[in-house]
């Protein structure tokens, strides 16, 4: 462990802070390419939470905490006839996009779905839209769906930029510290904080406790996977209304030695970054077209399916296969290789072994 530091004097907050900062309250979105697509990843996002609400495991899940609350002008849940207050509605907004594991996707260093940013984005619009209606404009502001738009673009940014380069699965991490660091920075300007508030409500972001990536594989895969973007979404949302109410941050939050996220969860090692914020994560975005599956096995799905097909017409069937062989990523080695028996969908949707089979033998996943 390094020395303990004992200077108290306070130091300029971290640059991976001001910049994020910067590009929330100053960057202008000007490129078509991203907003079409962020029309497109709006529709798509939305329709996967609409379908996972089909499933009892994903809506006992969702909701006031408490049993028939409802908070006037709260936010709506989509599909629901829920009105939370905009935190818990992160949460419910953000767990039903992320559940089939069929929205968007990006692939990097890091990899991880932008879209559960929208859990937190949509949840305080629609309350300050809401809001603002109920107050005659002395409270709230309205939002459309451009501002959505603009939101998603910088939160798909933000998450997608810091994936790039650093590996945060590499030392345990799960990708949806990224969805929280991203919905914390995008909701604070909603919100109406400060530059230097957005600074502190994100250096909270990376300070929080860390969700461990235990969830997703081996042999503790369980459906945590599947609330842990909406989990994120409701902490962005709440640490952002901490510093609305007064709370202040820390400015080193990184780069305190001994203590800040780098020396702690980082094995000491700064981010690195390769190319500043714009949009380039929107206009190229993965989109899961094909198959509600974990999306390093979206091409063995395919070619199973294929081959289902020339075994029916040659009158074959799974029984005839002597083997199979699977070519893929190191990162699909470490998500979705699995042996051994399968408790749960999640097990399933992160076992390769599986998302080859049942086409084989069914002609569907």
């Amino acid at each position: 462990m390094s020395p303990i530091m004992n200077d108290n004097a306070r130091p300029e907050p971290d640059t991976v802070l001001t910049d994020i900062a910067t590009y929330i309250h100053d960057y202008q979105i000007d490129s078509k390419v991203a907003i079409d697509t962020a029309r497109l990843c709006l529709l798509d996002t939305l329709g996967c939470g609409l379908a996972a609400l089909k499933y009892p495991a994903c809506s006992k899940l969702i909701g006031p905490t408490v049993p028939g609350t409802i908070v006037p002008n709260g936010s709506r849940i989509p599909g629901t006839p829920y009105v939370l207050d905009p935190i818990r509605a992160a949460f419910s907004i953000g767990a039903i996009i992320r559940w089939l594991d069929f929205n968007d996707c990006w692939l990097a260093a890091e990899w991880g779905h932008p879209s559960d940013n929208l859990g937190g984005i949509l949840a305080v619009a629609d309350y300050l839209t809401r809001l603002y209606k109920s107050t005659d404009g002395k409270e709230g502001k309205i939002f459309k769906v451009k501002d959505l738009l603009n939101g998603m673009i910088k939160a798909h940014e933000i998450q997608g930029c810091l994936a790039l380069e650093n590996s945060f699965n590499a030392v345990g991490l799960d990708h949806v510290l990224l969805v929280k660091v991203a919905t914390t920075a995008v909701v604070s300007q909603m919100l109406g904080l400060s530059y230097h508030q957005t600074i502190d409500a994100v250096s909270h972001a990376f300070i929080d406790g860390q969700s461990l990536r235990t969830y997703r594989h081996a042999p503790n895969t369980m459906s945590r996977k599947s609330w842990a973007a909406g989990d994120a979404c409701y902490r962005a949302v709440n640490l952002a209304y901490h510093v609305k109410n007064g709370e202040s941050g820390m400015p080193s939050a990184l780069t305190a030695k001994t203590w800040g996220f780098f020396d702690v969860l980082f094995n000491g090692h700064p981010f690195k970054f390769q190319r500043p914020y714009g949009s380039y994560v929107m206009e190229n975005v993965l989109f899961k077209i094909s198959f509600p599956a974990e999306f390093h096995a979206q091409t063995a799905v395919e070619a199973a399916l294929i081959l289902h097909q020339k075994l029916n017409h040659l009158n074959k069937s799974p029984s005839d296969i002597k083997s199979i062989t699977i070519k893929t990523q190191d990162a699909g080695m470490r998500i979705i290789d699995k042996k051994g028996p399968l408790y749960n969908y999640a097990d399933r949707d992160h076992c390769i072994q599986y998302m080859v089979a049942i086409p084989l033998i069914y002609g569907r996943l």
